[in-house]
């Protein structure tokens, strides 16, 4: 089992006894007294699990059933029922308890003194750029694909200057994304939102032409693995259509590993025995079933459908274009719980309310600035039009416009800086709406409250200009000229493996999901076995009755012509499988992209599992034709 991290920091001694050093970097902070249960036979429970070695004692828990009568369980063999009580003992109503729940998860790590890795993201003079044909080169027909085919191939060798023209996207724009605070990623269509969330995340494109630099806690790009550190959720909703919500999320999360998660409970582990600390006994469960590598189905899955509203439809499929399945709200919903499943610190979400209404918004957004807040996460957040409560869940706002950075900074100074260039906000306007148009050339001149002044447009580089010398802008100017102290960055924080789990793991987990979607579609295998048959016994028919000839040129033309039909029935029985891979093709390359496996883990289940049906429907064709067509019976031919 591989631990969420690389390098030497993550490795420990035979059996995981050691100490993981990761996890000693804070003074030893804990209760002396401890806080055993009056309940004897719990205690005496936890006593026995106390004894075991570490290994072994993260893989105990103490399960209270319905009747209250408290067992011993061992955690990889914890059924759905079990999670299920296990949850709702914790997590009740999702707007109510889920505060409760992460604020006794910190409690826990809190009082024995273990610190939670933190991330922040800085960015400086960041500037992208693409190329494109503009006019008529641009539209989409024949003759231009051909000539810029042409056209690329001279110019790469240096024959003829490019005629694409540069479009700036992000002009030079600096900033700071702290932990434990929501950011809101505001600004007008085609600002800029999504080329900056992908150039943070680690994911831009590789024809963009970028410069500047992106550090976490310090650190380059280069220096740790990016798409796994953090999670860059898209504005796109690509899912498999005929797999369910559940499974959706529990392939995401097997994939993706859990971490340091587990690092951090042996640690836990050993810290809350040697003070003689009994944890809340669901809680413990909770801990070790999540940290736990190779489950097909884990803890944290349940946990995140509960928090976005999706148990009602997780044994629902997906559903695409041809399969009727959720809705689009909730479609939008499970792409941000497939990247919430996974143990990534840094989240930078895309456009995650569209086609959801203000009230589901708000509840998902709220579950997300408590886990920020409480669990010390980093989170970057685009929408597009929150509403005044959705709004004001939020700490830090950036405002994009034109590629500029407009305003960056707490939400409480936002109208006094557009108050200090002579803008305000008419009492009952949305402050979010507000942003959106203020920069605009067609809204500006309505929110001008200097009127004894005369009003000229101000552009977003004015605004940008200007904000340099506001005292805000000045103070993140102080802050990003101070470089981040590498020493107080959590070991664990940034993630240097390539891949969550371990090659065989990520191997089992795809030939799983290749068998379960065989299974849904199970009827394209029985028809496409039926109609082989039919064909079978329809030339087995012609050829039934007649005495087949040997002797000259046009019989062996016969025979020739029997084998070159079987060849072509086997392959178009084979072609119906063409189109239902093309069709899960855009699902694999985002799942590549965000690393949850490589392309031969995702390619290899399919020939393991369906080379064998394609042997079935030729033996079938064979044990029915061969002999009734009159190829020679004998066995060295």
């Amino acid at each position: 089992m591989e631990s969420g991290g690389g390098g030497d920091i993550y490795r420990v001694s035979s059996a995981r006894l050691s100490s993981s050093n990761i996890w000693r970097n804070s003074a030893m902070d804990v209760f002396s007294k401890s806080s055993h249960d009056e309940d004897d036979e719990e205690a005496l429970k936890w006593a026995a699990i106390e004894k075991l070695p570490t290994y072994l004692r993260i893989r105990r828990g103490i399960l209270t059933e319905g009747e209250g009568q408290a067992r011993e369980i061992d955690i990889k063999n914890l059924g759905l029922l079990e999670r299920k009580s296990v949850l709702e003992r914790l997590v009740k109503t999702a707007d109510e308890d889920n505060e409760k729940f992460l604020l006794k998860l910190k409690d826990r790590i809190n009082r024995v003194g273990l610190d939670i890795p933190t991330i922040e993201v800085r960015f400086e003079h960041l500037s992208v750029e693409a190329e494109a044909y503009v006019g008529g080169r641009a539209l989409p027909t024949i003759f231009n694909f051909c000539v810029n085919i042409l056209e690329g191939f001279l110019n790469f060798v240096h024959v003829l200057p490019s005629r694409k023209q540069p479009l700036p996207i992000l002009d030079d724009v600096s900033g700071i994304i702290k932990p434990r605070r929501m950011t809101l990623l505001l600004g007008p269509p085609s600002s800029g939102k999504t080329t900056l969330l992908l150039a943070l995340a680690g994911k831009l494109a590789k024809d963009l032409k970028f410069s500047g630099r992106v550090a976490y806690n310090g650190h380059g790009m280069e220096e740790f693995v990016p798409e796994r550190t953090s999670a860059y959720i898209s504005q796109n909703d690509l899912h498999i259509g005929e797999m369910t919500v559940r499974e959706t999320l529990a392939f995401s999360a097997r994939c993706q590993g859990v971490g340091p998660r587990y690092e951090m409970l042996a640690e836990l582990s050993r810290r809350e025995k040697a003070a003689n600390i009994m944890p809340d006994a669901d809680l413990d469960i909770y801990m070790k079933a999540a940290s736990l590598e190779g489950q097909e189905t884990n803890v944290v899955t349940d946990y995140i459908l509960k928090i976005l509203g999706l148990e009602v439809c997780a044994d629902i499929m997906v559903g695409d274009e041809m399969v009727r399945g959720i809705s689009g709200g909730q479609k939008k919903r499970v792409t941000t719980g497939e990247m919430l499943v996974g143990p990534a610190r840094a989240l930078f979400m895309d456009e995650i309310s569209t086609g959801l209404d203000s009230s589901t918004t708000f509840q998902i957004v709220n579950s997300l600035r408590q886990s920020i807040h409480i669990l010390s996460g980093t989170a970057l957040i685009s929408l597009l039009q929150p509403a005044p409560e959705t709004y004001d869940l939020f700490d830090d706002i950036i405002l994009l416009s034109d590629g500029q950075i407009v305003y960056q900074g707490p939400r409480e100074n936002v109208l006094e800086f557009f108050e200090h260039m002579g803008f305000k906000c008419p009492e009952r306007k949305g402050v979010a709406d507000f942003l959106q148009e203020v920069t605009s050339k067609k809204d500006q001149e309505q929110y001008w409250a200097q009127k004894e002044e005369p009003y000229n447009f101000i552009s977003s580089k004015e605004f940008a200009e200007a904000f340099q010398s506001f005292h805000i802008g000045r103070k993140l100017g102080d802050e990003l000229a101070t470089p981040f102290d590498k020493s107080k960055s959590h070991p664990a924080a940034l993630t240097t493996m390539k891949y969550g789990v371990s090659k065989k793991e990520l191997l089992k987990a795809c030939i799983s999901r290749e068998y379960l979607l065989m299974k849904r579609n199970s009827f394209v295998y029985i028809f496409k076995m039926t109609q082989l048959t039919l064909m079978a016994f329809m030339s087995m028919t012609l050829f039934l009755r007649t005495k087949m000839h040997r002797d000259t040129v046009a019989d062996g033309g016969i025979y020739l012509g029997a084998m070159f039909f079987t060849i072509i029935i086997i392959m178009f029985n084979g072609f119906s499988e063409l189109a239902m891979t093309i069709m899960k093709l855009p699902v694999f390359f985002k799942q590549r992209d965000l690393l949850f496996y490589p392309s031969w883990a995702y390619s290899l289940p399919s020939w393991i599992l369906k080379i064998p049906i394609t042997f079935i429907e030729c033996a079938v064709w064979v044990v029915m034709t061969y002999y009734v067509i009159g190829f020679d019976p004998n066995v060295e031919r």
